[in-house]
């Protein structure tokens, strides 16, 4: 039976990453050496950083003002890092709260100064994005989750504003051609679209670093990170490794333009499907719909439960919706074949 990887995270990577990757953990680039065997300041690991430092750019259409770093714990750790290193006591961060990891992120912020939640969409069971901020006149930095995982909303043009704007786009990120300069701060988990799990880039306009007076411990100092190189610590090798094959993938087959079109593809496909069938439905505004994570419910909830076993049965995996919300979930990261996606939807035909 064929598998179809619907995970929201860690998710699915594109075949011939998995056997790059596969080959590279017996000889790396013929050296003789495991990739997990490589020092991480050796020439070979240095020209594996750079090369990933230097697609990302290219797909961003970012210049030199911007410095791209790979860090570790998750977007978890960007929560507290961002305002550890932007924010003070003389500042404000507005952030938009437009569900789990909005929410995280107000929390984190607070710990490190003044927050204001701009936008709080729990009204509606976050089922819509409220894009009418008021931010204060003191505020450092604006702070939004690019696509919200969870929830099924997604940003499909930012707010603009005069502050800095800061993304958490972990679950979005390079699905599509979008205006990466319109931020000064991007971080991303690389286990939904760039990669495996264990790291996590952060794109920042080096202007903006260095403005508060508070002490920042080293491994959390994005300058320092910049000064080392990304090499300040024992980076994660393979999961860095990984992500430069998938970036290598998203430059062969087309790049962003190539990736947007294939992803609205399986976005239409799949919310037409759920809005003509009468057993399913989607509660998300349809203008804020997430081409990454769709998010709907059975009309009769008491038939959910037999839906995901015929899922199961049918090789549908991680289709089940996120414990605070329920229903389902599908995810349809850059990797996902629209094959997939309509064997999934021809499922829901049978089952409605």
């Amino acid at each position: 039976m064929q598998l179809h990887n619907f995970n929201s995270g860690p998710s699915i990577l594109p075949p011939q990453v998995l056997e790059q990757a596969a080959a590279a953990i017996h000889n790396f680039n013929n050296t003789g050496l495991s990739i997990l065997e490589i020092g991480h300041r050796t020439s070979h690991f240095v020209e594996v950083v750079s090369e990933a430092q230097q697609i990302i750019k290219r797909l961003m259409g970012l210049d030199d003002a911007y410095e791209v770093l790979f860090l570790q714990g998750g977007a978890t750790m960007q929560f507290m890092q961002v305002p550890m290193n932007l924010l003070d006591e003389n500042g404000l961060a507005a952030i938009c709260d437009n569900g789990v990891w909005g929410n995280k992120a107000v929390k984190e912020a607070s710990i490190f100064g003044p927050v204001k939640v701009v936008s709080d969409t729990s009204d509606k069971k976050h089922t819509y994005l409220n894009k009418q901020l008021d931010l204060p006149t003191n505020t450092t930095y604006l702070h939004i989750t690019t696509n919200n995982t969870v929830e099924g909303t997604q940003w499909h043009q930012y707010p603009q504003t005069n502050a800095l704007l800061v993304g958490d786009m972990s679950s979005d990120i390079f699905c599509r051609p979008t205006a990466f300069n319109q931020f000064d701060l991007i971080y991303a988990g690389a286990q939904k679209n760039m990669g495996a799990a264990g790291v996590t880039i952060v794109v920042v306009k080096k202007e903006i670093l260095g403005k508060i007076n508070r002490k920042i411990p080293a491994i959390l100092d994005y300058k320092k990170h910049i000064e080392a190189g990304s090499l300040l610590n024992t980076p994660p090798v393979f999961s860095i490794y990984v992500s430069l094959l998938t970036l290598r993938w998203i430059e062969a087959q087309g790049g962003l333009v190539e990736m947007g079109k294939r992803n609205n593809a399986k976005a239409q496909l799949l919310y037409d499907t759920i809005d003509q069938l009468p057993a399913f439905h989607c509660p998300i505004a349809k203008e804020d719909r997430s081409i990454m994570n769709a998010v709907f419910f059975l009309i009769d909830p008491t038939r959910e439960a037999a839906f995901l076993d015929l899922c199961k049965k049918e090789g549908m995996i991680g289709v089940k919706g996120y414990r605070t919300v329920g229903g389902i979930r599908v995810s349809m990261y850059n990797a996902m074949p629209i094959a997939s996606v309509q064997t999934f939807c021809d499922l829901m035909k049978s089952f409605g």
